[in-house]
C-alpha cells in the first residue's frame, strides 16, 4: 500500500509499504480521510518525544472495515468506523488510577506506531467505534480533536456562568470555543495574530476577538476565570497567564515543543491561588466527542477546509504551516494531483 512515512526527523518519505495484517483482537480500515495535526508538525521536527521513527503519522482518522481478527466479534467488513488511537498497557501504576493517557507505556496510533497517513491501517477492535447514521466519515475526523477537548474541559472544571479566553483560533481554538459555549461559559472570547482566522472565531459564536487581549474588554476588568493556550506558542502562553482573574484557571491545552520553557510568577500563583493545568490528548472521552459531534456540536463543514491525496502531504503541511484553512485532511483515495 502507499504510505506517508516519518523515516526520522525531518525526513519525509511517501512509498509502498506492507499492507497491515490484524492480530486477533485487530481489524484493518481502509482509511476514508485522516486529519493534519499539530502533532504531525512536531514528530516531523523532531519535536514531540514519544515519537517512535519510522512511522507512520494520521491519528485522527475514520474510514471502513474491511478485514477483523479472529477472536473480533460485534464488527464485519462494510462497516463505518472511526478509532481512539490511544493504546494503553491496562497494568501500570497510571493505568490503575484510571489515568491511562499517562500510561508508562503510551502508545498511540499514528504516533508510536503507524497511522493513517496510508490506504490501510491497523487498529485494535476495542478502539473501534461504529459511526451513527448521518455521520460523514470525512467529519467523523474531527472525532478524535474533539475528544481532546472533552478532556480538557473535564480537567479544567469549569463553574457555569466563568468567561474564557482561548488564544488560537486554529482548530483546537475553534473546537475549544464552540465546545466552552455548550458546556456553560457566560462568554467566550478569542485572540489569535490572523484576523481571517479571528473572522471564523466570530462566526463560530465567539464573543470578542481580538488580536491583542488588551483590547477585549474584560483586560481592564479582572480578567478571565479561564484562560486556555491552545497555541503552543510562548509568547501567547505568558501572556495568557497574566490574563487570569483570582482565583482563576490557565490550562496548558497546545503542545509546545518539548524543550521549551516559559516565565511565569511563581508569587502570583501563590498570592491570587491561581491553577495551572495540563491537558494530554485523549481520556474517556472519544464516545462523548462522538456523540456530541453526531449531535451537532461542531459545525463540521466550517471545519474542514482542505484535502489531499497521499502525495499531496507536504503540500498539506505547508498549507498549515502558513496558517491558512482550518483542519486540513489526507485523503488516500484522492488522486495524484487531486484537491478536495
Amino acid at each position: 500500500m502507499r504510505a506517508v512515512v516519518i523515516e526520522a526527523p525531518n525526513k519525509l518519505n511517501i512509498t509502498t509499504i506492507p499492507d497491515p495484517t490484524p492480530g486477533p483482537d485487530d481489524v484493518i480500515v481502509k482509511v476514508a480521510a485522516v486529519g493534519l495535526c499539530g502533532t504531525d508538525v512536531h514528530m516531523l521536527a523532531g519535536e514531540f518525544g514519544p515519537t517512535r521513527y519510522p512511522v507512520v503519522p494520521g491519528h485522527e482518522f475514520s474510514g471502513e472495515i474491511v478485514e477483523v481478527g479472529s477472536q473480533v466479534t460485534g464488527m464485519a467488513a462494510g462497516d463505518l468506523v472511526a478509532a481512539d488511537p490511544a493504546i494503553y498497557c491496562g497494568a501500570c501504576y497510571w493505568c490503575a488510577k484510571g489515568r491511562g493517557n499517562l500510561c508508562a507505556d503510551w502508545r498511540t496510533i499514528g504516533i508510536t506506531q503507524d497511522g493513517a497517513c496510508a490506504e490501510y491501517v491497523k487498529a485494535p477492535a476495542r478502539n473501534i467505534h461504529h459511526l451513527p447514521t448521518g455521520l460523514e466519515p470525512r467529519h467523523a475526523t474531527l472525532i478524535e480533536p474533539l475528544s481532546t477537548i472533552v478532556h480538557g474541559l473535564d480537567t479544567v472544571k469549569p463553574d457555569f456562568g466563568d468567561n474564557f479566553l482561548i488564544y488560537g483560533a486554529g482548530t483546537m481554538g475553534l473546537l475549544y470555543l464552540q465546545s466552552a459555549k455548550r458546556a456553560g461559559a457566560a462568554t467566550v472570547e478569542v485572540v489569535d495574530l490572523n484576523e481571517e482566522r479571528l473572522a471564523v472565531a466570530r462566526k463560530l459564536g465567539a464573543d470578542s476577538v481580538a488580536t491583542s487581549a488588551d483590547a477585549l474588554p474584560r483586560a481592564s476588568s479582572g480578567g478571565w476565570e479561564v484562560v486556555v493556550d491552545c497555541t503552543g506558542a510562548v509568547p501567547a502562553i505568558e501572556d495568557g497567564f497574566g490574563r487570569v482573574r483570582r482565583g482563576g484557571t490557565f490550562q496548558q491545552f497546545g503542545c509546545a515543543p518539548d524543550q521549551e520553557l516559559a516565565r511565569f510568577s511563581p508569587f502570583r500563583i501563590y498570592n491570587d491561588e491561581i491553577r495551572i493545568v495540563g491537558s494530554m490528548a485523549i481520556l474517556h472521552s472519544y464516545g462523548r466527542a462522538l456523540d456530541l459531534l453526531a449531535q451537532g456540536l461542531i459545525d463540521s463543514d466550517t471545519m474542514i477546509t482542505h484535502g489531499f491525496p497521499l502525495d499531496g502531504y507536504a503540500e498539506a503541511l505547508e498549507t498549515f504551516g502558513k496558517g491558512t484553512g482550518r483542519k486540513i485532511q489526507i485523503i488516500p483515495g484522492l488522486a495524484a494531483g487531486a484537491t478536495a
